[in-house]
């Protein structure tokens, strides 16, 4: 199994706003991939930011190049993510799930 790591900043005021987006947009996008074994959406505020840490879980590359293209380590955005985000991090990071409790 294959976690592929994400970090996108908001200013504090849009934290619920972009998780809203997120429920309505990426989230599903992941469900919906075949090979896709779930997603853990963390955020932590500090500073007049809210860092969201989306972790998702697939079966293997190929399916992570399903949900996000042949270049698997580029970040995939969405256009309406020009109205939360304080930049657009260009890479993702992916790891192998040795153990899972």
């Amino acid at each position: 199994m294959i976690a592929r790591i994400w970090h996108g900043a908001t200013p504090a005021a849009k934290a619920e706003a972009y998780y809203r987006f997120l429920q309505r947009s990426g989230l599903p996008g992941y469900r919906q991939t075949p090979g896709n074994r779930g997603v853990v959406v963390l955020r932590k505020i500090e500073n007049g930011q809210a860092h969201f840490l989306l972790v998702s879980y697939w079966d293997s590359m190929a399916a992570i190049a399903a949900f996000a293209g042949a270049d698997t380590a580029t970040a995939r955005y969405y256009p309406e993510d020009d109205a939360f985000l304080l930049e657009k991090e260009p890479f993702v990071q992916h790891y192998e799930v040795l153990e899972e409790r």
